[in-house]
């Protein structure tokens, strides 16, 4: 992964412990054959473009309401 991605992710998704998740998840869905959301001259890895994808805010994440925690868990 680029430093310079991963400094630019962090000022959108300032926990680093949230980005890996995004980042995570996003890769998984990209390497399953799920279409990359920014162009790009060069051939990037999954890791890259997923941080691209969250720097052009082309994707988001919402965290679960301790209420919806709970209700998982029944």
């Amino acid at each position: 992964m680029r430093d310079e991605y991963v400094r630019a992710a962090l000022e959108v998704i300032e926990d680093p412990n949230v980005l890996i998740n995004v980042v995570s998840r996003r890769v998984k869905q990209l390497r399953r054959g799920n279409r990359a959301l920014v162009e790009s001259l060069e051939k990037l890895s999954a890791e890259d473009t997923a941080l691209r994808e969250i720097i052009e805010r082309k994707i988001s994440y919402e965290l679960a309401t301790p209420d919806e925690l709970a209700a998982r868990r029944r």
